[in-house]
Parts: structure tokens; C-alpha cells; sequence
């Protein structure tokens, strides 16, 4: 049993098995969550002698060495993450993995600092099947020495975390990340709705350049089930506009031109107006349809 005792804000999708595996590492994990229902749902699944969960905020973050914290948008980090400061102790350390902007992380490093308490934006890629096998990507800003001291811990959902700067570097990498991802879902979406057009076996297809510079992540993992018409799964499309506004909110303040992304994400409020804000990101499909 690690001495170190840890905090998790957020049960979510991505939460919810982050904490567990914390949890069966052998930390204290001590669990809030909004709904109370999940919170117990998750001492359920994945408690020990020494977790429990809490009402409140400062309930679950009173005495905590770290406190990760996986909410929803900017106002919820705003909101947890400045009741989480007014009671944690000084040279504990705030870890937030929410998606959110560069402008809240820079934000709460500098009341986290202020109150000598350590402070990382730490976003994720890989989704929920990456949260549930431990197999997460982390991009982090903030200081060096926090980073190393908190590094060994995100390892047990982690499979690669890098420190990328200063804070908000973590958001500013995970845009890039978003960017990347609304492009690539694009064009695999677009060459499928060609390839059916034009009457091919999309299937041996893929199988075929999948092997050659068209390979991606989204084709080995989607292409199948784009051409199956199975999107009721994965990072959903709410999830996915969030996260482009977000880039593209800051694309305007230094300049940068995201025309690809600017379109795709009319193409995702596209797919909302059919339906489908819940549906898997490589839903982009169903609009060309």
C-alpha cells in the first residue's frame, strides 16, 4: 500500500477507470463525483480498505497528496479546481485532465502556486478503451520537478506521458492532437464514401493500405466499423466539437489558420442535426450518405 494518499475529481468515462487503476496499485483513492450514484458505483467496482468516496469537493481532497481531476469544460475545472485549492495543502499537487483551454491551466497554476501547491494540465489520448487498459498518452505542462514526482503515478493508466512545457502546454498539445484526429477521420470517411461509390470491396481495400502510407491509427481501428454503420461507441461527437472550439478559440488569439478544422466541425455539426451528438467521432461517414 503506497503512503501516498491520492484524490480523483470525475468519474466519467475516462475517470471512473483512472481512479480504479490507482486504486488497485495499491494508493488510498478517496473518489467525488457530481452524481453520488457513480461514486459508489465506483467503490463498488474497484474499492479497497482504504478508498471511499465523498460528497463534497473538500471531503475528497482534504489531506490528499495528489488530486487528479477529469471534469467536463472550462467552468467545471474553474469550479473544482478552486474548491479543491482552498483545502488542499501546501506541497500536495493538482493534476487536471480535463480537456480544457490553455487560459484555465495557466489560470489555476498561478492560484496553485500562490498556495504552494503544485500544478500540471495533463490531458489524455486514447480514449476509453485506452483509459480501461492503462494504455493513455498524456500531454503535460507545467514545472519539471512536479512533473517527475507525479510521472510514476500516472503510469498505472498511462503508457506515455511527456512534459511539453510550460503550463498550458498540455492543452496547446492536445489541440494539436484534436486537429490532427478531425482531419485523418475526414479523409478516411471521404475514401470509404468513394470506395463504396465506386463499388469496391472497401474491406480488402483497407487491408491493403493499411499496410502503406494511408496506415493510421483511425483506419486500423475505424474502418471496420465505420463500414459496419457502427458508431453507437468511442469518443463522442459532443466531446469531439468541444474540443475543436477550443483550438479553434485558440487559432484566433495567436494567429494560426485551421481551415481543415473549421470545416470538419461544421461536418460534426452536421452529424448533431442526424442525431448523432453521441455517436463515435468516425460517424463523419454518415453525413456523406
Amino acid at each position: 500500500m503506497s503512503n501516498l494518499k491520492v484524490s480523483f475529481l470525475g468519474l466519467g468515462v475516462m475517470g471512473f477507470p483512472m481512479a480504479g487503476h490507482l486504486s488497485n496499485a495499491g494508493y488510498p483513492v478517496t473518489v467525488y463525483n457530481r452524481t453520488t450514484k457513480k461514486a459508489q458505483d465506483w467503490l463498488a467496482a474497484y474499492g479497497n480498505a482504504d478508498a471511499s468516496a465523498c460528497k463534497s469537493v473538500a471531503e475528497a481532497v482534504k489531506g490528499a497528496d495528489i488530486v487528479f481531476m477529469c471534469v467536463g469544460n472550462d467552468n467545471d475545472v474553474r469550479e473544482v479546481g478552486t474548491q479543491a485549492l482552498e483545502v488542499m495543502k501546501a506541497g500536495s499537487v493538482l493534476v487536471d485532465h480535463t480537456t480544457a483551454s490553455a487560459d484555465v491551466a495557466r489560470e489555476l497554476y498561478a492560484s496553485s502556486k500562490e498556495k504552494q501547491i503544485g500544478f500540471l494540465d495533463a490531458p489524455v489520448s486514447g480514449g476509453q478503451a485506452g483509459a480501461e487498459n492503462g494504455q493513455l498518452t498524456v500531454m503535460v505542462g507545467g514545472d519539471e520537478s512536479v512533473f517527475a514526482q507525479i510521472e510514476p503515478v500516472m503510469a498505472h493508466y498511462a503508457r506515455h506521458s511527456q512534459l511539453l512545457g510550460k503550463s498550458g502546454s498540455g492543452q496547446l498539445a492536445k489541440m494539436m492532437n484534436q486537429i490532427c484526429i478531425a482531419g485523418i477521420v475526414q479523409g478516411l470517411a471521404e475514401a470509404l464514401h468513394f470506395g463504396q461509390r465506386a463499388g469496391l470491396d472497401c474491406n480488402a481495400v483497407i487491408d491493403v493500405i493499411s499496410k502503406g502510407a494511408a496506415q493510421s491509427w483511425q483506419m486500423e481501428n475505424r474502418a471496420s466499423t465505420m463500414l459496419n454503420n457502427s458508431f453507437d461507441f468511442g469518443f463522442a461527437v459532443d466531446w469531439m466539437r468541444k474540443d475543436l472550439n477550443i483550438a479553434l478559440d485558440e487559432a484566433r488569439k495567436n494567429g494560426s489558420t485551421l481551415a481543415l478544422t473549421a470545416l470538419v466541425d461544421q461536418y460534426y455539426a452536421d452529424v448533431q442535426k442526424l442525431g448523432g451528438g453521441r455517436w463515435d467521432t468516425s460517424s463523419l461517414l454518415t453525413r456523406l450518405k
